[in-house]
């Protein structure tokens, strides 16, 4: 349970639904202005934790430096959105509030009473807030590269060694023996048959090399600029009453 006296330190700590999923963090508190009791917190959700929802703290507990919700993060999400920029609610967006989460509405009657404010510090301080910038990063599609293969034709020399039969004339001079004696005068034809090699090309397809393309990541960095806005306090002294270091 959530006491006044742990109000001031809920502001800034990180709310979990009662499934134990994170919500956001803090933001401001309001308490009821007759029992100072807190009631309502309102509770930085959305993308870069740009919106601001009111929770119920009927239920809440600190646990580990955490403020545990009695309330799903899906109805956070959905609450109606009342006076996250005023000091007060109002009956009746209390009364709305309350209907959303499924609690108890305050009575007709009492709708346009304010009974809820938010907290203050000591001395009726304020809180002053400013913007910041919060940068990501996300993925897009940039180009896309194809790969494919074609033919091309071209010539290609090779040198291959061939050989060839050529006729010569030989002469051997009879001597005694088996074909010594006369000779015979008549005509007669003898025949040689040549051979000679000639090339014979042929062709073979065969893989030479895998290729495939592949991506890499490079890191690098870029500057980017937006506009903020931030909140400045100035003083309202037209009797003087502050006095030297007390006006900054």
């Amino acid at each position: 349970m959530i006491t006044e006296t742990m109000t001031r330190d809920l502001i800034g700590r990180q709310a979990y639904d009662r499934d134990g999923e994170k919500v956001g963090k803090i933001g401001q508190v309001y308490v009821d202005e007759n029992s100072g009791a807190p009631t309502w917190a309102t509770v930085h959700t959305g993308l870069f934790g740009t919106k601001e929802s009111f929770v119920p703290l009927d239920g809440a507990d600190v646990k580990g430096g955490d403020v545990a919700l009695g309330v799903r993060k899906a109805k956070v999400k959905d609450a109606p959105h009342v006076g996250a920029d005023a000091d007060h609610l109002s009956g009746r967006e209390e009364s709305e509030l309350r209907r959303h989460y499924g609690g108890r509405a305050t009575d007709d009657t009492d709708a346009d009473r304010n009974t809820t404010g938010r907290t203050r510090g000591a001395n009726d301080s304020m809180t002053r807030s400013e913007e910041r910038l919060r940068v990501g990063t996300e993925s897009e599609e940039t180009g896309r590269v194809r790969l494919r293969k074609y033919v091309v034709t071209e010539e290609q020399q090779v040198t291959v060694p061939v050989s060839h039969e050529e006729v010569r004339l030989e002469r051997e001079p009879v001597t005694e023996g088996a074909h010594a004696g006369r000779g015979k005068i008549e005509e007669e034809t003898h025949e040689v048959t040549l051979h000679a090699e000639k090339p014979v090309v042929d062709k073979t397809t065969e893989a030479v090399e895998t290729v495939r393309l592949g991506t890499r990541t490079v890191t690098e960095d870029e500057t980017v600029s937006g506009t903020v806005r931030k909140e400045q306090v100035e003083v309202d002294d037209p009797q003087h009453q502050l006095r030297g270091r007390d006006k900054h």
